[in-house]
């Protein structure tokens, strides 16, 4: 075979790899999707992201990864691509790992007390609650205001269950819809800016309590 016949041969053989590279790769989210529902793209802080360092071209680059996830997944108002966050400050410390909401960016030099302010020992957490319409029926957005979260237990078998209040005056981030979604009954996925020992017990009530309440504080 001549060089030449051998170089087409190989060309050949490559295309057809990539081909089936393609196709595997395919079949691979179609059946993500099939288990978990349609795929959505997000952005993951690769690494921690400081207060107040503005996010550019390098911060992007090395920072900042690109996924795709089952949108059930994805936290309400996580960006999509790491070029919306270009110029943005984040408004707290975003640990490595995490996913990337536009609540926790402001513009540079905008002070943030149009916004919730969390302080060095909050975070951004997700919970299911229910009962939210209350916050929803004005339309306006709920973002920036603070909440009291209640928690209901289930009944027990010498009584009803027990209602009480476990974190108040926490500062709301965003309100979507949740994995039944959206209307009366259903329930809504809240981020909310919780301390460490907020969030373990409210955490913790998700697994036990027949519903996480958010009320608007006061």
């Amino acid at each position: 075979m001549s060089r030449r016949a051998r170089a087409v041969a190989f060309l050949v053989f490559a295309l057809l790899a990539a081909a089936l590279a393609a196709g595997i790769a395919d079949g691979y989210g179609s059946s993500v999707a099939r288990g978990y529902g349609p795929l959505r793209s997000v952005v993951i802080a690769a690494d921690e992201l400081k207060e107040g360092k503005p996010l550019l071209s390098k911060q992007l680059s090395g920072a900042l990864e690109q996924r795709r996830v089952p949108a059930r997944f994805a936290p309400p108002g996580t960006l999509e691509a790491p070029e919306e966050a270009f110029g943005l400050v984040p408004v707290s410390r975003v640990t490595a790992g995490s996913y990337l909401l536009a609540a926790e960016l402001r513009p540079p030099g905008r002070r943030r007390s149009t916004g919730p302010q969390l302080g060095p020992e909050r975070n951004p957490v997700e919970i299911a609650v229910t009962g939210a319409e209350a916050l929803l029926a004005t339309g306006a957005a709920p973002r920036g205001t603070k909440v009291d979260v209640v928690v209901t237990t289930e009944p027990t078998g010498r009584g009803a269950g027990r209602t009480f209040v476990a974190a108040t005056g926490v500062p709301l981030l965003a309100l979507g819809p949740g994995a039944d979604g959206p209307g009366p009954g259903g329930s809504s996925a809240a981020t909310l800016g919780l301390t460490k020992g907020q969030a373990l017990r409210l955490i913790a009530a998700e697994s036990f309590a027949r519903k996480l309440t958010l009320l608007p504080e006061g």
